[in-house]
C-alpha cells in the first residue's frame, strides 16, 4: 500500500530554513541537513531506506527553484545521490518553469494545488511499485508550506521530522497556525547529528 509521507529537516525552534536569502536555505540553514551528508551509520541507513522506498516525491515551487538552480542538485547532492534509482518528482506550482536544468529527472508540474499533486505522485508511485514488485511510497519533501498544506488537507499518513541541533532564530516555520493535529509517535532514532522522529497521522 502506498503511503504519503511528509519528510523534512527542522531546527529546534521550528524552522525549515534560516533567515535571509542564503541559497534558499537562509543563514545557517545548511545546518538543518548535516545529517543527510554525515558518516553516521544510522543517518546513512535512513537516507538509504528513504530513497529506496521513494516511488514519487512532491515539492513546492520555491524548493524546486532551489534544487533546479545553478547551485542545486547534481550527481553528488541530488535526491538519493549515490543510492539506487531516482523517483518521479511532482511540483506544486502556479505556472510551470520555462526550462528545467535537471532535465535528466522525471518532472511533472501540477498547477491545481497540493491535493492534485499528491494524487499525481500516488499514481506514479503505484506504477513504480508495479514495475519493481515492491511497495513504494510518496514523499512530500517540502518546503514548509507544501507540507503544512498537505497535512491540513488530510493527505499525510506519516510525518517524519529530522530534528537538527541548531537554533536559527528565524526563517520559514513549518507550522504557521493551521489546523490542530494530534499525532501518534511511531519511532525515534538518535544519531550524532539529528533526532529522527516519525509520527503516524490519524485521518
Amino acid at each position: 500500500m502506498t503511503r504519503i509521507i511528509a519528510d523534512i529537516s527542522i531546527s529546534l525552534d521550528g524552522y525549515v530554513t534560516g533567515p535571509g536569502p542564503d541559497n534558499g536555505l537562509g543563514d545557517g540553514g545548511e545546518g538543518l541537513h548535516t545529517w543527510a551528508f554525515s558518516d553516521d551509520p544510522e543517518d546513512r541507513r535512513i537516507v538509504r531506506e528513504t530513497t529506496a522506498r521513494s516511488g514519487a516525491v512532491v515539492l513546492g515551487r520555491n524548493l524546486f527553484d532551489i534544487v533546479d538552480g545553478p547551485k542545486g542538485w547534481n550527481d553528488e547532492t541530488g535526491y538519493g545521490a549515490g543510492e539506487v534509482g531516482k523517483p518521479s518528482f511532482v511540483v506544486v506550482t502556479s505556472e510551470p518553469p520555462a526550462s528545467v536544468r535537471t532535465s535528466d529527472l522525471d518532472w511533472t508540474f501540477v498547477t491545481t494545488g497540493v491535493r492534485d499533486a499528491v494524487a499525481a505522485a500516488r499514481e506514479r508511485a503505484e506504477a513504480a511499485s508495479a514495475r519493481s514488485g515492491k511497495d513504494l511510497d510518496v514523499y512530500v519533501m517540502g518546503g514548509g508550506i507544501t507540507i503544512s498544506s498537505a497535512l491540513d488537507a488530510g493527505l499525510i499518513d506519516v510525518l517524519t521530522l529530522h530534528l537538527a541541533p541548531v537554533v536559527l532564530g528565524g526563517g520559514t516555520p513549518l507550522f504557521t497556525g493551521g489546523m490542530p493535529h494530534t499525532l501518534t509517535q511511531r519511532s525515534v532514532t538518535r544519531t550524532t547529528t539529528a533526532t529522527h522522529i516519525a509520527y503516524d497521522v490519524p485521518r
